[in-house]
């Protein structure tokens, strides 16, 4: 039950997650010669935040008399809790699979590096990484999660110049000051559990990217033209060897992302200040939006109808179908703060006896979403049809149940 609900809860997650991402990539594509990299690419904080805020607990709502939810179960039908638990396994399945796949390929490349420590480095870092040198990297990269390690391309002296290796190890040593690495790590493993939505590794992707440029852009400020054009040309050098991947190490990147920080250093300069303060203001009226939707409603006005997340259909009673039997049974439960049917008892049933044990098993199994204190003495109605034709009663809620 607990994969299941944190399935149900990832899925209902999705349109606000694909809205974000999708105005995040737009940003990353579009927006970087008017708002800078910094700046979008601290807007990622925005899908954490509207998440907290889209999931703030729920003040507490009575079930409204007037809205009735109707279903008609046939017995072609599949019964929605094996549909639920074989996608919510599915997806357990599929994600320990990535993550074990990412782990080993991390683990594999670590031991190919086989590294050499610098331990006479002339050049000054200005963190406390050390240095390592490889045979096997093309192009300088940090690697390492909690322990940054600085790794160059063997032939690093002869490939760099010291100006031009200068400013490499002060774009190296703001992925280590910054724990890029780390930040990586955490972005996979979201990007991971949204496996099944594509946007998610493209926002993924555009995050990566916007790292790379923050980064040119602390070493290129206040730096002179002659810098800005030896810095270029490391970054033209460095693409022609390096290879494409969602690693999360930080290296120097694609061909494609070499270009668009070639481009964004020759565009670098003051941004527009109204585009900025335009996007904070959408941005925290979006925000505004889902938090005043999470408000608890006064009392007396028109509350929203509660229906289960998990409904699991009573199974019509074998005898009662081969004697064309229908009939009702009104329950009544109380819902706990996690969720979960509790105090389940019939108050009436028609006929007597014959559908109340399938009715209170099946009632037993729902589930709603969490709230502070629950809700007590919920009444629902479960008609068992034999076929489509059932009075209508005025209860909370009917269930119709057909053979």
């Amino acid at each position: 039950m607990v994969i299941q609900t944190g399935f149900n809860w990832l899925i209902e997650q999705q349109l606000l997650l694909s809205i974000l991402f999708c105005g995040f990539i737009l940003l990353e594509r579009f927006g970087l010669k008017t708002l800078g990299a910094g700046f979008v690419y601290k807007l990622v904080w925005l899908v954490p935040a509207a998440l907290v805020i889209a999931n703030l607990p729920n003040a507490i709502k009575p079930l409204q008399n007037s809205n009735i939810s109707h279903y008609l179960i046939t017995p072609n039908q599949p019964f929605a809790h094996e549909v639920g638990i074989s996608w919510a396994l599915m997806y357990v399945l599929i994600t320990a699979g990535l993550l074990i796949a990412s782990f080993i390929t991390h683990t594999r490349f670590v031991k190919s590096l086989q590294l050499t420590e610098l331990t006479h480095f002339n050049h000054t870092l200005t963190t406390n990484a050390k240095a390592y040198i490889s045979q096997h990297v093309a192009t300088p990269m940090v690697a390492g999660i909690f322990q940054s390690k600085l790794i160059l391309p063997n032939n690093y002296k002869s490939q760099f110049d010291k100006a031009t290796l200068a400013l490499i190890l002060e774009h190296e040593s703001v992925h280590i000051k910054r724990k890029d690495n780390l930040i990586n790590a955490l972005l996979l493993l979201a990007t991971i559990l949204l496996w099944f939505n594509p946007l998610a590794w493209m926002a993924y992707a555009s995050c990566r990217r916007l790292q790379e440029l923050t980064c040119d852009e602390r070493v290129l400020a206040n730096k002179t033209t002659h810098q800005h054009i030896l810095y270029s040309r490391a970054l033209v050098n460095c693409a022609a060897t390096t290879p494409a991947g969602l690693m999360a190490y930080s290296h120097y990147g694609d061909k494609k992302t070499m270009l668009q920080r070639l481009t964004n250093i020759k565009h670098s300069g003051n941004r527009s200040r109204f585009a900025k303060g335009g996007l904070l203001l959408v941005a925290a009226s979006m925000l505004s939006t889902l938090a005043i939707a999470k408000q608890p409603q006064v009392e007396g006005a028109k509350s929203d109808h509660i229906s289960p997340i998990i409904r699991i259909e009573p199974r019509y009673p074998a005898q009662a179908a081969k004697q064309g039997i229908s009939g009702s049974v009104v329950l009544k439960y109380d819902i706990a703060a996690n969720g979960r049917t509790k105090n389940i008892s019939v108050i009436q049933s028609k006929p007597s006896d014959v559908f109340d044990k399938s009715a209170k098993e099946a009632l037993a199994k729902w589930e709603y979403k969490m709230s502070e204190a629950g809700f007590d003495d919920v009444l629902v109605q479960l008609d068992f049809a034999i076929n489509s034709e059932v009075a209508h009663t005025d209860l909370i809620e009917r269930i119709k149940v057909s053979h």
